[in-house]
């Protein structure tokens, strides 16, 4: 049965690398996966367990991760929904119109530093939502695009890292106990910055020339639809103010950020409805969000909750305890084990790897802000970004941009993972001759 689980496992996930080859969506490769990793979990209990004792065990494990997910899926439907109501009524041209120059090797630097402290404030998932919306507007060319967006996913992971907000797998570290948050910023800044300087050095230095912005022929918003700039700056800052809210609701109430979310969804949502009441009907449908949610990638979604539910699976069976038992019992260095979780998360959801690392070691072995924690925080958060759907600011914009798998494994991977191994390198010389 956990053969065939890792089996099933490898073949959706082959599946997904090879969307544009085999012609199926990769959201329906991972929920296919999902759903057959379910079964095959049910059918081997079914050989230990007597039936009522498994159908209570695998139905509570199941609704625990579909909580965990539920509350991703919602957040991300919330912060799209807000992107795409800010898009519709052309609030980001006010941004991209203070971006002046056209020189790729320049934006580039502008874009990924943005991006890289947008994400210490919000997160990486909000943050590249939000780039791969305003990139939209700023490229016309796939190629450069794809280019740009790449180096977004390096750079929001680098910025999430090194914030106890930042990324998902920093706030468990952080709720738990294992870090402080000036702890985490002063040991883990630096080499946040290098794992994002080494690739965009590269990657600046070998584009050449300038963009080439989208035509008005072809806008990313409804050219009919008449926003005045009052419009445009309100729905802008409202939305903006919405997404940055998200942290502070989550640190004041300890509420998970999807409530947050939902929450500056329903103002930024009541206050477009009064905003447009007086309107024509027609022009006012074009901009409610009731119109917005159709444009909002629902393929994503499902992608998201079909690959974190094939992932949840294998967690519950015990694949990723007897991954993180192993490294232990045959390696033991704490500096190949957490270079290691970072390169795994980027197949394997970094949340389960840091939740079994957290369930391995308690704090009498690793007190608070011990560098095994440091560490792990830095791995899990930016380890992600070699592969494209290994991180959750990576299938974002996979889904948005509708990024190749392959074409990132060798436009982008061998950057990335560059970067990731400049930053552990940086953190061991911080820790060496400090």
């Amino acid at each position: 049965m956990y053969l065939a689980m890792a089996i099933s496992f490898v073949l959706g996930f082959t599946a997904i690398i090879f969307e544009h080859k085999i012609k199926i969506n990769k959201a329906a490769s991972a929920l296919i996966t999902a759903v057959v990793c379910w079964v095959l979990f049910v059918y081997g209990e079914n050989t230990i367990l007597n039936d009522s004792a498994n159908s209570s065990f695998i139905e509570n494990s199941l609704m625990h991760h579909l909580g965990e997910i539920g509350g991703i899926l919602f957040f991300l439907l919330g912060a799209m929904t807000i992107v795409e109501l800010i898009d519709t009524h052309d609030g980001f041209s006010l941004i991209t119109q203070k971006i002046s120059t056209t020189k790729k090797s320049t934006l580039l630097i502008i874009l990924s530093v943005t991006t890289f402290l947008m994400s210490a404030a919000l997160d990486n998932l909000t943050t590249s939502i939000i780039m791969a919306a305003l990139l939209r507007k700023l490229i016309s060319d796939k190629e450069d695009l794809w280019i740009f967006a790449g180096m977004v996913i390096i750079a929001a992971n680098a910025g999430g890292a090194w914030s106890p907000i930042g990324d998902v797998t920093t706030i468990m570290l952080w709720v738990g106990g294992q870090i402080s948050a000036f702890n985490i910023v002063l040991k883990l800044l630096l080499p946040s910055i290098i794992c994002l300087v080494v690739p965009l050095s590269v990657l600046a230095y070998k584009m050449k020339g300038k963009v080439v912005m989208p035509s008005d022929e072809v806008p990313s918003h409804d050219k009919s639809i008449v926003v005045n700039p009052f419009e445009q700056k309100l729905v802008l800052t409202v939305g903006v103010a919405a997404l940055l809210f998200v942290p502070i609701f989550k640190t004041f109430t300890h509420l998970p950020p999807f409530l947050g979310i939902l929450f500056g969804l329903g103002v930024l949502w009541t206050i477009t409805e009064f905003l447009h009441k007086g309107k024509e009907e027609d022009e006012r449908q074009k901009l409610s969000i009731v119109r917005v949610l159709e444009k909002v990638d629902t393929p994503s979604i499902l992608f998201f909750l079909g690959i974190l539910l094939a992932v949840a699976a294998l967690q519950t069976a015990g694949h990723l305890n007897e991954l993180a038992t192993y490294l232990d019992v045959h390696i033991g260095n704490i500096w190949i084990i957490n270079v290691l979780v970072g390169l795994f998360s980027s197949i394997i959801d970094n949340v389960p790897l840091v939740a079994g690392s957290i369930g391995m070691y308690d704090l009498t072995t690793y007190p608070q802000d011990h560098i095994f924690w440091e560490l792990l925080a830095y791995c899990a958060g930016t380890g992600g970004s070699t592969l494209i759907i290994g991180s959750a600011a990576g299938v974002a914009i996979m889904g948005i941009l509708k990024i190749d798998f392959i074409w990132y494994l060798k436009k982008i991977t061998p950057y990335a993972l560059l970067g990731y191994l400049a930053g552990v390198l940086t953190f061991w010389l911080m820790n060496t001759l400090i």
